[in-house]
């Protein structure tokens, strides 16, 4: 069976070896068919501390690594632009 993959953007990245991701999904009404957006945060494992507040990154499912964390960074998609 394959991994669900998704992309959203790094919310948090507090937590050692650990980000919050917000993905974000575009849903049709049922009834008045009009498109409107649902978002949902996941705990995802960045090994190499890598990933900062802002990032564009994909995550792939994996088996469940902590109580709340069963996904994990695939790759950075684009980085956060640096402020001063």
């Amino acid at each position: 069976m394959p991994r669900r993959v998704m992309e959203g953007r790094v919310v948090s990245n507090k937590a050692d070896k650990t980000v919050t991701v917000l993905v974000e999904r575009r849903v049709m009404h049922k009834l008045y068919k009009k498109f409107f957006k649902r978002s949902k945060k996941y705990l995802a494992h960045d090994e190499t501390n890598a990933c900062n507040v802002g990032d564009l990154v994909g995550i792939e499912e994996t088996k469940p690594i902590s109580a709340r964390k069963c996904w994990n960074v695939i790759e950075t998609k684009e980085k956060a632009p640096q402020s001063a």
